[in-house]
C-alpha cells in the first residue's frame, strides 16, 4: 500500500470528463524482415511476462472514506490483459493523418479507475506496412521522466528480447479493496510522515529561498532592457474552457541539426523549440487577427527529480517563459526567449528543495474536484486572468533505438494533456537522434486541420531561425588605403571584429546546452 503524494493525487482530483489527465505516446515500428507472426499476440505475450517489472502496470486505486485524504495505490492481482492491451486496424489507405486522428479519439476517453490506470493499443493497417503502438497512463502514476524509465522496462535495446525473471507467486488475500480501518490508519501515518519531513526540511528551505532571492535580484534588468519579471499573460483563444474532443499532430526533426543550430545562434535545444513555438503561435494568431499586443507566455514544466531517481511518481513544477511575440526583430526575440528561459531555470534550481515539498491538506480531494468542475461548467477559464497561454514541454528521452517484441521503434511521439485555460499542449521528446513533436489540443479550439497548419508554421519557423546570423566572431579583412598604395606591401592587414553583443546567457551555453 502506497499513498499518493498531494501532487500525484491532484491529477486525479482535477480530472473531469472534459479533461482526461493521462499522458501517452505514439510509437511507430518496423517489423523484422520476413516476419510472418501475429504482432499483437507477440506484444501481449511479452507484456504479460513483464508486468511485474513496473509498479505502474499492476497497481490500482483505493479511495479514502469521504475523500478526507489522498487515495492509496494497492496491488491488483487480477489483471485482465486482454482489456488493457487492445488491437485496432486502420481503414484503407492507412495514412499518418488517419493514425493521428485515431490517437486523438483514443486519447479523449477516461481510464477506468477500478482497474490499473493504463491502456495500450497495437495498430495495424498503415499503408507502409509499419505498426503503431499507442499507450496511455494516468498522470497520477507517472510523469514524463518516469515514463521514459517505464519505457526502459518494457522495451529492449536489440531485436532479441531479453529474458526476465518470472514474478514470485503471491498469496491470495481474498480482498478486492482494503477495509476502512486500514485506509484511515494509512492516511494518518502518511500525514504524520509528511509533516515530519516538512519540519526537517525547514532549515534547507530557508537557505534555498534566500539563495533564490539572491538569484532573482541578480537578474534585474538594466534601464531600457527587457524585464525578466513577467506579469499576467494576455488572453488568447487558447485560454478557454475545453471539451473532451481532441486534435493531434506530429513532427520529427534531426536532433543533431538542432543542437548545432542552437550553438551557432547562441541558444540551446530548448531555446530553439521555444523560438519555433513563438514564431508559429504568433503567425497562427496574426493570420486570424487574434494576436494580442502583449507578449505570449509559455507554461513550461520542469523536472524536480534528483539524479538517479527512478520512482514512478510526479516530481515536477512549472516555470513561465517569455515568448516575446511583441518583438518583430527575430534575433532580438531569440535573445529575449533564451534569457527568460535561462533565468527561470536558474531560480528553479535553487528552489528545488522547496518546490518538491509535499504538504497534506485535509479534504483536498473534494475541494479540488469541485474547482475542476466549476472551471469546466462555468466558462470561468476564459474570464480569469491567465498565467500562461500555452503549455510547452521538452522531455529528454532514450538516445538509442528501442525494440518491442523484435520490432524496431523508428518514432516515439508524445501525446499530452490540454486543460481549461491551456487548450494547446506542445510536447517535445528526444529519441534516437530525433526530436519528436506532439501537438495535443482541444478540437473545438484547435481543429485537426488547424493542428496541421500549426505544424507547417513550426517548420517555417525553423527555417527562419536557421537564417539567423551566427554569434561567433567574424573575421573581416581590411586593407588601409595607405598600405594599398605601398608597392612593398606583401599582405593586407587583418583585424578581428566582434559581431553584435553576445547575450549573457550565451557565455553559459556549455553548462546549459544539455537542457
Amino acid at each position: 500500500m502506497d499513498q499518493l503524494s498531494s501532487m500525484d493525487a491532484s491529477f486525479l482530483h482535477l480530472e473531469t470528463p472534459e479533461t482526461p489527465m493521462h499522458v501517452g505516446s505514439l510509437m511507430i515500428f518496423d517489423l523484422p524482415e520476413g516476419y510472418q507472426g501475429d504482432y499483437y499476440e507477440d506484444v501481449k505475450e511479452m507484456l504479460g511476462k513483464r508486468l511485474h517489472l513496473s509498479a505502474l502496470l499492476n497497481r490500482k486505486l483505493a479511495q479514502m472514506p469521504f475523500q478526507l485524504a489522498e487515495p492509496v495505490w494497492i496491488e491488483d492481482d487480477d489483471i485482465e490483459l486482454d482489456y488493457h492491451v487492445r488491437t485496432v486496424t486502420l481503414r484503407r489507405p492507412g495514412t499518418m493523418a488517419q493514425l493521428e486522428q485515431l490517437v486523438a479519439r483514443l486519447h479523449a476517453s477516461l481510464l477506468d479507475r477500478s482497474r490499473p490506470l493504463w491502456e495500450m493499443y497495437v495498430i495495424d493497417g498503415l499503408e507502409n506496412g509499419q505498426f503503431a503502438f499507442y499507450t496511455k497512463a494516468h498522470h497520477s502514476g507517472v510523469d514524463g521522466k518516469a515514463g521514459v524509465e517505464l519505457a526502459k522496462v518494457l522495451y529492449d535495446v536489440s531485436p532479441k528480447m531479453r529474458e526476465v525473471p518470472p514474478p514470485r507467486r503471491k498469496r491470495a488475500t481474498g480482498q478486492y479493496q482494503l477495509g476502512v480501518t486500514e485506509l484511515l490508519q494509512a492516511a494518518a501515518n502518511n500525514a504524520g510522515q509528511q509533516y515530519r519531513k516538512l519540519a526537517e526540511l525547514l532549515p534547507t528551505a530557508a537557505k534555498a529561498l534566500g539563495t533564490a532571492a539572491t538569484v532573482m535580484a541578480s537578474q534585474r534588468s538594466q534601464k531600457g532592457e527587457r524585464s525578466l519579471s513577467l506579469g499576467l499573460a494576455p488572453k488568447t483563444v487558447f485560454n478557454d474552457s475545453i471539451t473532451n474532443q481532441r486534435s493531434y499532430s506530429t513532427m520529427s526533426l534531426p536532433l543533431a541539426d538542432i543542437k548545432v543550430l542552437g550553438k551557432r545562434v547562441g541558444g540551446t535545444v530548448n531555446t530553439i523549440v521555444m523560438a519555433m513555438c513563438s514564431i508559429a503561435l504568433q503567425r497562427f494568431l496574426a493570420e486570424r487577427g487574434l494576436l494580442p499586443k502583449e507578449a505570449l507566455i509559455a507554461m513550461v514544466p520542469v523536472s524536480l527529480r534528483a539524479e538517479g531517481d527512478k520512482a514512478m511518481n510526479n516530481q515536477v513544477s512549472a516555470v513561465r517563459v517569455d515568448l516575446a511575440t511583441d518583438i518583430d526583430d527575430l534575433p532580438t526575440r531569440f535573445k529575449a526567449i533564451h534569457a527568460s528561459s535561462e533565468a527561470a531555470k536558474a531560480v528553479v534550481r535553487e528552489l528545488k528543495p522547496v518546490l518538491g515539498v509535499d504538504v497534506p491538506i485535509t479534504g483536498s480531494p473534494w475541494l479540488m474536484t469541485g474547482l475542476a468542475s466549476l472551471l469546466g461548467r462555468s466558462n470561468l477559464a476564459s474570464r480569469m486572468p491567465a498565467a500562461g497561454n500555452v503549455l510547452i514541454s521538452n522531455v529528454p528521452g532514450p538516445g538509442q533505438h528501442l525494440y518491442m517484441a523484435g520490432a524496431r521503434m523508428v518514432h516515439y511521439f508524445p501525446v499530452s494533456i490540454p486543460y481549461h485555460g491551456s487548450a494547446l499542449n506542445i510536447t517535445v521528446h528526444s529519441y534516437a537522434g530525433l526530436l519528436e513533436f506532439g501537438l495535443t489540443a482541444c478540437r473545438r479550439v484547435l481543429s485537426q486541420d488547424e493542428s496541421y497548419e500549426m505544424i507547417e508554421h513550426l517548420r517555417a519557423a525553423l527555417r527562419e531561425i536557421e537564417a539567423l546570423p551566427s554569434v561567433e566572431a567574424e573575421i573581416v579583412e581590411l586593407q588601409p588605403a595607405a598600405q594599398a598604395k605601398a608597392p612593398s606591401a606583401t599582405a593586407a592587414s587583418v583585424t578581428v571584429i566582434q559581431t553584435d553583443e553576445v547575450p549573457p546567457a550565451a557565455a553559459n551555453d556549455k553548462a546549459s546546452r544539455a537542457s
